[in-house]
């Protein structure tokens, strides 16, 4: 791996590696292809009224962009990585209410590797995998309950709280030797990952539950779905 895709970076202590060139170059082409086929799995599971339309990509790709804006103002940052944000999850979840699961899941392990690109400094690549394509992808979630009363908010919480799963065995798998002396390191990743995760979420909520936010984000999903 060292060399071609991920080179010595040393920046969390020994062991750790950045992506090379060549590293982004595969991991942004993985990211097209993910989306390439999220808007193929789009157009094959809708009706031919409501078939794949420009808008609708234009929809989702605003909401990735807004995602990635988001997440640089940072509210507080840990040292270890996560942070609170303004409402970065929040747009991917978008996606996966106005389009379903599905969509969702790929556009979001997709936006887990933008975040991955942005900052490209890791252990292993299962520690990559759970902490960036698996821990963002599990906000696509939420499209599951895209259809019920309530939906946007269960499904950002069922979101939120997937990415926290997998934040958190990351943590305890790769990242235990930092807990405290005599912690737990369960109780220290669980600890971690709620610090950041929580209040971003409780934040969101409240947003998004504020009427007239609500009722503009309704009309938002009747724009972005129609055909």
């Amino acid at each position: 791996m060292n060399n071609f895709f991920a080179t010595p970076e040393g920046a969390w202590g020994d062991g750790s590696v950045h992506l090379t060139i060549t590293g982004i170059v595969i991991v942004v082409v993985i990211i097209a292809l993910l989306l390439i086929v999220a808007a193929f799995v789009r157009q094959k599971n809708a009706s031919r009224k409501a078939a794949l339309t420009t808008k609708q990509l234009v929809y989702s790709a605003v909401a990735i962009a807004l995602a990635v804006v988001c997440s640089m103002i940072k509210l507080f940052e840990m040292p270890m990585g996560g942070s609170v944000t303004l409402l970065s999850m929040l747009f991917i979840v978008l996606i996966a209410y106005w389009y379903g699961p599905y969509v969702g899941i790929m556009t979001a392990v997709a936006y887990g590797l933008v975040q991955f690109v942005t900052e490209p400094i890791f252990y292993t690549i299962p520690q990559m995998l759970l902490d960036y394509p698996l821990a963002f992808g599990a906000l696509g979630l939420a499209g599951f309950f895209n259809k019920k009363k309530w939906g946007l908010q269960i499904g950002y919480v069922i979101g939120v709280f997937g990415r926290f799963i997998f934040s958190t065995i990351s943590g305890i798998v790769f990242f235990a030797s930092y807990a405290p002396e005599g912690m737990n390191p369960i109780l220290y990743s669980l600890g971690y990952q709620a610090s950041y995760l929580v209040p971003e979420a409780v934040i969101t909520l409240i947003i998004i539950s504020i009427p007239p936010v609500a009722k503009a984000l309704a009309h938002v999903k009747q724009n972005a779905v129609e055909a």
